[in-house]
């Protein structure tokens, strides 16, 4: 078996819709900076109330 277990898997919270979201390929270089879970979220960059 190859790769590492999901649950294995750093997790961070948007900032915009305060939900858990883990680590990408596509973020390996830039985990550090990323702050949206998608593309949705990075657009709109204002915090939904609950």
């Amino acid at each position: 078996m190859r790769g590492v277990k999901k649950y294995d898997l750093p997790e961070k919270i948007c900032v915009v819709c305060n939900r858990p979201f883990t680590w990408r390929k596509k973020w390996e270089k830039v985990w550090s900076e990323v702050k949206y879970c998608s593309d949705r979220c990075r657009n709109s960059k204002t915090p939904t109330k609950y």
